[in-house]
C-alpha cells in the first residue's frame, strides 16, 4: 500500500500524541488571539471604500480638510394642537441655558420656527471628534430630558446624528447580545439531541469556538494588509460557528460508527480521517474558494469579509485534522458520557440489522424508483421558487428602515416633517482651481435656484443656500435637499435629474472643474450597479474554480458539473423566497418588519458565496459516502440509497444546527440581518432536504455510471484497498429497485 494521504497521517499522530497535539492547538489559538490584539485594527478608511460617483463625492469633500462638527437638535412640538409659540421660545431658551454648561457642546445656535409654525429648532454643535459623538451625546440627552420635565406642555425631543447613532448602537447591542445568548444554548440543545451524549455534543462547539478566538486574532493581523471593516468580526462568528460544527460532526459520527465496528480507538480515528477529514479539507477548500471570490468585488468590506471568512475556515480545517483527534484519542469512549437515556438510545451507533434505517429509504423511494418523474417535478418545483429572483431590486435601508421604537427615531420623523430640509439630501462636492472659486459659488447658487421651484426637492432655506468652501478655495460643497424617503422613486428621480441635467449645466463650463453628487440615495444606486457589475465576475470564479476541485477530488466531470448546477438551483431558490418575502407585505406581522420593497444592496453577492461554501459541505460528504460504497463494487443505485441514508444523521443534524442559528438573526431589528437570516436559514434547509433527498439522488440514479466518467488523465491509475469494511447490505425497501 502506498503512502497515506496526510490528513491520515496528521490524524494518526495526532491520537498517538494526544497531549503534544492539544497543548500545540493550545498555544495556537492564544498566539494568534493575543498577537492580534497587541497588533491593533487597522480599519478600513472611506477611501477604501469610495465606490462609484458616490465615492468620488465622498473624496472631493475629504481633500477639502472641512471641519465639521457633529451636531445635534433640540426639536420642540405641541403635544397636540397648534404650538404656542410663546411657551416654545421659553422652552428652547431654558435648552439653550441648560446646554451651555455640558460638557461637549460647543455651541448653541438661534432657535428656528418650521415654516408652518408647527415646530421649533434648536442647532447644538458638538466639541471633539465627530466620529465619537454617538459615545459623547447622552449628557446632552439627559439635559434635554430635564428641559421636558419643566415644560410638560410640550414635546421637548433631542434628534441628530449622534443620538441616532446612540439608539442604533444600543437597539443593535441589545439584538446581538440577546442572538449570542440564544445561538450557544440552541446548537449545544441540537447537538444533544444529534449525539445523546454530553460530551459528544461539546466537542463541535469546543472546536468551533476555539477556531472563532484564533480567526479573530488573526483577522486583526491581516486587517494591516487588508483593512477591515465593522461587520467582519460578526461574520467570523457566524462563519466560524457554522463550519466548525459541521467538520467536528462529520468527524466525530464517522468516529463512533467505526467504534461501534468493532474497531480500536486509534484505528478508528485513521479510518474517520481517512474518509470525513479527506471531506472536510475539500469543503472547506470549496468555502474558501468562495470566499476567496469577495476579493474579485474590489470592495473594502467584501475584501475584509473574504479575509475573515478564509482565516477561519483554514483554521477549522486544521483543528478538525489535529487537536480533535486528539480529543477523541484521549477520551475514548468517555465522548460517549455521560449519556441522555432516551436519547442515547436514538442515537447510538448500530450495527447489523439494527442499523438499517427506515425513515430515509422511504423519502429515497420516489427518487430511485422513478428519476425522471422526480427529477422533473422537483427541478420544476425549485425553479417556481427561484423565478421571483428575476424581479429583485436593490437599495441601501434608510433611516425609514431603522425600527420606529427609539424615541430618537420617533423625534427624527417629526423634524423631518416640519423641517424637510433635515431629511434626505444630496451631496454636491466640487473641485477646482483657487481662482475659479467665485465661478464656482456663483454655479451653485444658480443651482440652488433651479432647485427650490422643482417639487423633487426641498423648498429652499429663506436665508439662501449654505455653501461651504475649502480654507484653501479648491473644494466647494452644496446639500440640495429632497422632501421624499432616501429609497423612494422620486429621491432616485432627484438624484439622476442633479446627475444628468442640473449639475453639468450649471458647472460643466468652468475650466479645471471635477464634481461629483453623492448623499444617501447616491450610496444606495452606486453600489447596487457596483454589486450587479461584480456579482458575474464573482460567481464565474467561485463556479469554475470549485468545478475544477470537485473534477479532481472525486475523478469525475459529471459529478463536478451536478454538484455546480445543484448548488446554483438552491442559491436561486433562496434568491427568489427573499423576494417573496421581502419585496412583499404580506410577512411583515409574521416577521416583524415593513418592507423596502429590495434587497439589501450588499446581500445577493454575500449571500452567493456563503451558500456556495456552505452547501459543498453537505455535498462532499454525502458524495463521499456515494463514492466510497462504489469504490467497494456496490452498483449505482444502490451506492446512491447506501450513501445518502447512511450520512443522513450527520447532515440533517448539521444543517438543523445551521437553520437554528441562522434563524435566529430573523429576529433581530435591522431589516439587513433578518434578510441575511431568512435567505441563509431557507437555502440550507432546501439544501439539506429538496436538494438532498429527492434532486442528488434522482440525478446520480438516472445518470448511474455516467456519474463517474472523467478524461483519462484525471482517472485514477491503481485503487487502493478500502479502509473500512463493507457497510450491511442496503434495506430490503431498496433492493431489486429498478
Amino acid at each position: 500500500m502506498g503512502r497515506r494521504p496526510v490528513t491520515v497521517r496528521l490524524a494518526r499522530w495526532s491520537a498517538e500524541h494526544p497531549w503534544r497535539a492539544i497543548a500545540l492547538w493550545v498555544v495556537f489559538v492564544a498566539v494568534c488571539f493575543v498577537g492580534g490584539s497587541a497588533a491593533g485594527l487597522n480599519e478600513a478608511t472611506d477611501e477604501d471604500q469610495a465606490i462609484g460617483e458616490f465615492g468620488q463625492a465622498q473624496l472631493i469633500v475629504d481633500s477639502g480638510g472641512f471641519d465639521r462638527p457633529a451636531t445635534e437638535n433640540v426639536l420642540i412640538t405641541a403635544r397636540s394642537g397648534s404650538l404656542d409659540q410663546t411657551a416654545a421660545k421659553a422652552a428652547a431658551q431654558d435648552a439653550a441655558d441648560r446646554l451651555r454648561q455640558v460638557d461637549g457642546v460647543a455651541s448653541i445656535g438661534t432657535p428656528m420656527p418650521s415654516r408652518d409654525g408647527s415646530a421649533l429648532l434648536l442647532p447644538i454643535t458638538m466639541s471633539g471628534d465627530p466620529g465619537t459623538a454617538g459615545d459623547r451625546v447622552q449628557p446632552l440627552r439627559d439635559t434635554t430630558a430635564k428641559v421636558q420635565d419643566a415644560h410638560p406642555q410640550l414635546r421637548v425631543e433631542q434628534v441628530g446624528g449622534p443620538s441616532i447613532d446612540k439608539a442604533l448602537d444600543d437597539t443593535l447591542g441589545k439584538d446581538f447580545k440577546r442572538a449570542e445568548l440564544l445561538s450557544l444554548p440552541v446548537t449545544l440543545a441540537i447537538l444533544i439531541i444529534a449525539f445523546g451524549a454530553l460530551i459528544a455534543a461539546g466537542v463541535p462547539v469546543l472546536l468551533a469556538l476555539s477556531s472563532v478566538a484564533a480567526a479573530m486574532g488573526l483577522s486583526t493581523l491581516a486587517s494591516h494588509l487588508v483593512p477591515a471593516t465593522d461587520t467582519t468580526a460578526s461574520v467570523i462568528l457566524l462563519i466560524g460557528m457554522a463550519v466548525g460544527v459541521d467538520y467536528s460532526l462529520f468527524y466525530v459520527r464517522r468516529e463512533r460508527e467505526e467504534r461501534a465496528k468493532g474497531r480500536s480507538g486509534l484505528d478508528a480515528v485513521e479510518i474517520a480521517a481517512e474518509t470525513s477529514g479527506h471531506a472536510v479539507v475539500v469543503s472547506g477548500t470549496a468555502v474558501i474558494i468562495s470566499m476567496g471570490g469577495l476579493l474579485l468585488a474590489q470592495d473594502a468590506i467584501f475584501s475584509s469579509l473574504a479575509v475573515g471568512s478564509i482565516l477561519v475556515v483554514a483554521v477549522a480545517v486544521i483543528g478538525s485534522l489535529t487537536v480533535l483527534p486528539a480529543l477523541l484519542a484521549k477520551l475514548g469512549r468517555w465522548v460517549d458520557r455521560p449519556r441522555v437515556p432516551l436519547l442515547w438510545r436514538l442515537t447510538a451507533p448500530r450495527t447489523g440489522q439494527s442499523a438499517r434505517p427506515r425513515f430515509w429509504p422511504a423519502v429515497l423511494k420516489p427518487a430511485l424508483r422513478a428519476p425522471v418523474a422526480t427529477l422533473l417535478i422537483s427541478v420544476a418545483l425549485l425553479l417556481a421558487l427561484a423565478a421571483p429572483a428575476l424581479g429583485m431590486k436593490l437599495k441601501f435601508p434608510g433611516p425609514e428602515d431603522v425600527p420606529r421604537t427609539t424615541a430618537a427615531m420617533q423625534a427624527y420623523d417629526r423634524l423631518t416633517a416640519a423641517f424637510p430640509s433635515n431629511g434626505t439630501s444630496h451631496t454636491v462636492a466640487v473641485r477646482a482651481p483657487a481662482e475659479q472659486a467665485d465661478r464656482v459659488r456663483a454655479a451653485l447658487t444658480d443651482l440652488a435656484g433651479r432647485t427650490a421651484t422643482d417639487p423633487l426637492f426641498a423648498p429652499a432655506e429663506a436665508d439662501g443656500p449654505e455653501i461651504q468652501v475649502s480654507a484653501d478655495r479648491r473644494v466647494s460643497v452644496l446639500e440640495v435637499a429632497t422632501p421624499h424617503a432616501s429609497r423612494s422613486d422620486e429621491a432616485s428621480r432627484s438624484l439622476h435629474e442633479l446627475r444628468e441635467d442640473l449639475v453639468p449645466a450649471t458647472l460643466g463650463g468652468i475650466p479645471g472643474v471635477e464634481y461629483a453628487v453623492g448623499g444617501g440615495v447616491a450610496a444606495s444606486e452606486d453600489y447596487a450597479a457596483h454589486i450587479w457589475a461584480k456579482l458575474p465576475i464573482v460567481a464565474a470564479f467561485v463556479l469554475a474554480l470549485t468545478f475544477l476541485v470537485m473534477a479532481w477530488t472525486f475523478r469525475s466531470v459529471v459529478v463536478a458539473l451536478t454538484s455546480i448546477l445543484l448548488n446554483l438551483l438552491s442559491a436561486g431558490a433562496a434568491y427568489g423566497l427573499l423576494v417573496l418575502v421581502f419585496q412583499s407585505t404580506w410577512a411583515e406581522g409574521l416577521l416583524g418588519f415593513t418592507s423596502m420593497d429590495a434587497i439589501v444592496t450588499w446581500l445577493p453577492l454575500f449571500l452567493f458565496v456563503v451558500l456556495f461554501g456552505l452547501s459543498m459541505d453537505y455535498h462532499v460528504f454525502v458524495v463521499s459516502r456515494i463514492r466510497e460504497a462504489v469504490d467497494r463494487g456496490m452498483p449505482n443505485r444502490e451506492a446512491v440509497a447506501h450513501g445518502i441514508t447512511s450520512s443522513a444523521g450527520v447532515v440533517t443534524s448539521a444543517a438543523v444546527v445551521m437553520v437554528a442559528v441562522f434563524s435566529i438573526f430573523a429576529t433581530l431589528s435591522m431589516i439587513d440581518f433578518k434578510q441575511l437570516g431568512i435567505g441563509l436559514a431557507a437555502a440550507i434547509l432546501l439544501d439539506a432536504t429538496i436538494i438532498r433527498a429527492v434532486v442528488l439522488p434522482s440525478v446520480m440514479t438516472l445518470l448511474g455510471d455516467a456519474n463517474w466518467w472523467a478524461p483519462r488523465f484525471m482517472r485514477r491509475r491503481t485503487v487502493a484497498a478500502p479502509a473500512v469494511e463493507p457497510p450491511p447490505a442496503p434495506a430490503p425497501e431498496l433492493v431489486g429497485v429498478r
